[in-house]
């Protein structure tokens, strides 16, 4: 079971994790804390992007020797396979590790997964640790892997037709958290220029002439798993195409009507109040199994 040092620093990896937030698409946004042999954290790390070194790695470099006969804490299960960059697992069996908490098992691994492979190194290795935690940044991620389509925010304001303004804020609070956002049918990433250039491509406009879903199949072709759509002007181009919508978040407000026709297959999760506005959080009631 793991300690309550242990879970402190779990809590740690979650939160560096979402610095990757908007920029590690293909990749998992993933969290790193290393632990000396006394329990003090030594080393922090996140992935940043594709073809960058994984939270792993950053976070081993980060304690240098330290990291020796010490505990790794990390989001997701790390990785057994070389690609663009070396195996996770590896790194942690150089480092001398001889602890691994995991809070995610990843369904991406290849043949044998990482935990499998340190735990045959001799490393102690425990898993399923504050998973439902992770969940809060992995969860689009795992969403849009298992389902090969990434996962879709909706996000507009009702008004008295001054919505574009609060339209416009809600897009500057939830674009860093997309791959991949769109306003007026125009594509761009969450963060302009936040991924790798060799490893990702916007898809064409977003005017879904062939419908939702074939766009959001060459958006995760291009490396994308989340996607921010801005604007109630999309409502008619995704009546049709709502189950591929994943969260609808709609500011109105407090005098105007709360719209309830585009929502019947939403629950409610979550209610912001402010001065004039209120704002809705909205979640599809069947969610991909992960």
């Amino acid at each position: 079971m793991a300690s309550d040092v242990e879970l402190t620093a779990m809590r740690h990896a979650i939160a560096l994790s979402a610095c990757g937030f908007g920029t590690t698409g293909p990749n998992p946004p993933v969290g790193c804390v290393v632990l000396n042999s006394r329990g003090a954290i030594v080393g922090r790390g996140y992935h940043r992007r594709k073809g960058e070194a994984h939270a792993e790695v950053r976070a081993l470099s980060d304690a240098g020797p330290a990291a020796r006969g010490g505990t790794a804490v990390v989001t997701l299960e790390p990785c057994n396979h070389v690609g663009v960059t070396p195996a996770c697992r590896q790194a942690l069996i150089d480092a001398e590790i001889t602890r691994v908490v995991i809070s995610l098992i990843d369904p991406t691994s290849r043949g044998d997964g990482g935990a499998a492979m340190l735990t045959a190194a001799g490393i102690d290795v425990e898993t399923d640790v504050l998973r439902d935690e992770t969940l809060a940044v992995l969860g689009p991620w795992l969403t849009a892997t298992l389902r090969r389509r990434p996962y879709v925010i909706w996000a507009y304001a009702l008004d008295d037709g001054q919505d574009d303004a609060m339209t416009a804020q809600l897009v500057r609070y939830l674009r860093a958290s997309a791959d991949v956002i769109a306003v007026n049918k125009v594509p761009d990433e969450g963060i302009p220029g936040g991924h790798s250039a060799a490893h990702f491509r916007l898809p064409a406009n977003a005017d879904f002439d062939t419908g939702l879903v074939p766009w959001l199949t060459a958006a995760y072709s291009g490396g994308a798993r989340s996607v921010l759509l801005a604007g109630h002007g999309y409502a008619d181009a995704i009546r049709d195409d709502l189950h591929a919508v994943d969260e609808i978040i709609i500011a109105v407000r407090r005098n105007v009507r709360v719209p309830t026709d585009a929502t019947a297959s939403f629950e409610l999760v979550a209610v912001w109040p402010g001065w004039d506005w209120m704002t809705l959080h909205f979640r599809q009631h069947q969610r991909e199994e992960m």
